[in-house]
C-alpha cells in the first residue's frame, strides 16, 4: 500500500457497542446505508462482537436478516465482522465443523473481512477460524490483542504477527481494546512490524485515556495502513477516535485518506439524532464519553470496570471498588498475565471480587477461573503461580493440547436436536451460540404476537449489560 490511510469506521458495530451496549436497531442504520456505501471505506465494521447476542436478547432483530438487509444496502463497501477464534460469538471453545459452519454462513449473508483473535493470542485458537474464512473467500484480518505486562513486549508482539502471516493472514490487526498503546509505543510497534511483515497493518484503538487520536498519529507516520474511527455521534470516550477528526487532520498530507469531509458531516447528521434517541432510552451512558487515565493504572477495559461494578452494587459493597482495582493485577499474575478482554477479562474481575469480598485469596474459585487455570482456554503467555493453580484445581489434569482437540464434531447434533424448530442453517448456528436467548427469540420471532398500539403509553424499560 502506498501512503494513503485507509478507514475502517466501527459506527454500525464497535462505536454503538462501546457507548451504548450495542443497542443500535437496524432501523436506526438504514436511511445512513446508502451514503455510508458511498464514502469509500477500507471496510465497514458491522456484526460480530456482542451484536449477535444483543440483536436477539434485547431487540427482537435475527442478527442474519440484519447482515443481509446491510449486505442488499452497502453492497460496494466490504463488510467486516468480530470473531473470537474458535469462541466464535459465545463464550466457549466450539468443534471445528461448528467454526467451519459459522464462518461459511457469514460469508453467505454478506461479510467479506473476518476480524479473527483469540483472547490469549494463542494462534491455535485462531487457526480454524482463519482456515474456514479462506476457504469460503473472506479476507482473513488476524488480530493481536495488545496489552502490558512484564511477559508482553514489543518483540512478543511482532514475532506474533510474523507466526500470524505465515498462518496466513491477509492483514495483521494490532487490536488495543483498553486504549494501553501509548503513542510513541504505537511508533515503535508499527515501524518495528513493517520492517518484519509485508502484509498490510489495521490498528484498532479506542480513547479511553485520552491517547487514542495521538496513538493513531504516530501509528500513521510509522507506516500503518488501516485505522479504526467511528463517526463523531458516538465517537470517543470508550469509543474509537472520531473518522471526521482523523480525516481532516490527515487532509493535504501525505496520508490523506481521500475521504469528502461534507460528506462524513452529513453522515454524522443521522446518527447524532440515533445518539440522543440511545441517550433519551437510557442506553448512553454519558459516563463513557469521558477520558478515564486510571485505566492505564488498572489496564481495566470500560465494559470490564462497569461489570465489576454491577457485582459490587449486587453485594452492596461499592467502597470496595478500589480494593478490587488493586486486586485485578495480582490475579491477572497469578493467572500467567493473560490480556483483558472477553472472557479473560470478566474472569479475570469476577476472581477479584471474590478475593476481596471473600476475605481469604481464591477462598471461592469460580469454574471460569479453573477452566483458565486448567488450560480449557488455551496457553497464557507468562507462567501461572503453582501454588494458585493447586488450591483450585487439586490433582487435576492441566490440558496442554489446542482444547478444541477434546471437542467431538457438533454440527450435526446441533441440526439434529433442532431439525423440527430451526428454520434454517442461520437458526441452527445461533442455537449453537445462544440456546436459551436463540430459542426464546426464534420462538417469538415464529409466532408473533399481535403489534400494540405505538400510542399506547408504556413504561421504560432499561437493562443494564455490563458489555
Amino acid at each position: 500500500m502506498a501512503n494513503k490511510l485507509f478507514i475502517t469506521d466501527t459506527i454500525l458495530r464497535d462505536a454503538h457497542q462501546s457507548q451504548a451496549a450495542t443497542r443500535m436497531r437496524l432501523e436506526d442504520m438504514l436511511p445512513a446505508l446508502h451514503d455510508l456505501d458511498q464514502v469509500g471505506y477500507w471496510s465497514l465494521e458491522c456484526w460480530g462482537g456482542a451484536t449477535f447476542d444483543s440483536c436477539m436478547r434485547f431487540l427482537s432483530e435475527d442478527p442474519w436478516e440484519r447482515l443481509r438487509v446491510l449486505k442488499k444496502n452497502m453492497p460496494n463497501t466490504p463488510l467486516q465482522m468480530l470473531l473470537r477464534g474458535q469462541n466464535l460469538l459465545g463464550y466457549k471453545h466450539y468443534a471445528d465443523d461448528v467454526v467451519d459452519a459459522f464462518v461459511k454462513a457469514a460469508v453467505k449473508n454478506g461479510i467479506n473481512v473476518i476480524r479473527i483473535f483469540d483472547a490469549l493470542n494463542d494462534i491455535r485458537n485462531m487457526k480454524a477460524a482463519m482456515t474456514a474464512a479462506k476457504k469460503y473467500g473472506a479476507h482473513v484480518e488476524a488480530a493481536i490483542s495488545y496489552t502490558v505486562s512484564p511477559v508482553h513486549n514489543e518483540a512478543y508482539f511482532v514475532e506474533l504477527a510474523g507466526r500470524l502471516e505465515e498462518e496466513g493472514a491477509d492483514t495483521i490487526c494490532i487490536k488495543d481494546m483498553a486504549n494501553l498503546l501509548l503513542p510513541y509505543d504505537a511508533y515503535s510497534l508499527v515501524k518495528a512490524m513493517k520492517e518484519k511483515i509485508r502484509v498490510p497493518i489495521h490498528l484498532h484503538t479506542h480513547n479511553t485515556t485520552g491517547t487514542g487520536d495521538m496513538t493513531y498519529l504516530m501509528a500513521v507516520q510509522a507506516g500503518v495502513d488501516i485505522i479504526d474511527t467511528a463517526l463523531s455521534p458516538l465517537a470517543n470516550g470508550t469509543s474509537q477516535p472520531s473518522t471526521e477528526a482523523m480525516v481532516a487532520t490527515l487532509q493535504g498530507t501525505e496520508y490523506d485518506t481521500g475521504l469528502d469531509l461534507l460528506k462524513l458531516s452529513d453522515i454524522a447528521k443521522h446518527f447524532r439524532g440515533v445518539a440522543n434517541k440511545l441517550k433519551a432510552q437510557g442506553d448512553l451512558d454519558p459516563k463513557v464519553l469521558n477520558v478515564d487515565p486510571n485505566t492505564l493504572l488498572y489496564q481495566v477495559p470500560g465494559g470490564m470496570l462497569s461489570n465489576m461494578i454491577s457485582q459490587l452494587k449486587q453485594a452492596k459493597a461499592e467502597d470496595k471498588l478500589y480494593d478490587v482495582l488493586a486486586e485485578i493485577p495480582r490475579v491477572r499474575e497469578d493467572f500467567g498475565y493473560p490480556p483483558l478482554v472477553t472472557p479473560t477479562s470478566q474472569i479475570v474481575g469476577t476472581q477479584a471480587v471474590m478475593n476481596v469480598l471473600g476475605g481469604e485469596r481464591y477462598k471461592m474459585v469460580p469454574k471460569e477461573s479453573k477452566g483458565l487455570l486448567r488450560g480449557e482456554y488455551g496457553q497464557v503467555a507468562g507462567v501461572v503461580n503453582e501454588e494458585v493453580r493447586r488450591k483450585a484445581l487439586g490433582d487435576a489434569e492441566i490440558i496442554t493440547c489446542r482444547p478444541a482437540d477434546l471437542i467431538a464434531p457438533e454440527m450435526d447434533k446441533y441440526r439434529e436436536e433442532n431439525k423440527d424448530f430451526a428454520k434454517s442453517e442461520e437458526d441452527v448456528l445461533s442455537i449453537a451460540m445462544f440456546p436459551q436467548v436463540a430459542t426464546k427469540f426464534i420462538t417469538e420471532r415464529d409466532n408473533p404476537k399481535p403489534k400494540e398500539d405505538p400510542n399506547a403509553p408504556r413504561e421504560l424499560f432499561i437493562e443494564d449489560l455490563g458489555n
